[in-house]
């Protein structure tokens, strides 16, 4: 009798560090997602800040001519 219930409380350990780690990475990959979005919202306003200069430097160019 002793090692059924100690093959189910193991079993159960396991589940629950399990459902713990699964939990872990839920939350990990959560913040990485919003990281990844914060980031790219940071490139974009870097690609638009640069396509600002640009334009003004080919005005600048034009009016050199």
């Amino acid at each position: 009798m002793l090692w059924p219930m100690l093959a189910i409380a193991l079993g159960f350990l396991g589940i629950a560090v399990l459902g713990i780690l699964g939990i872990r990475v839920f939350l990990e990959a959560q913040r990485l997602g919003i990281e990844v979005a914060r980031t790219t919202e940071r490139i974009n306003r870097a690609a638009e800040d640069l396509e600002n200069a640009a334009t003004g430097l080919a005005r600048t160019g034009d009016a050199l001519r």
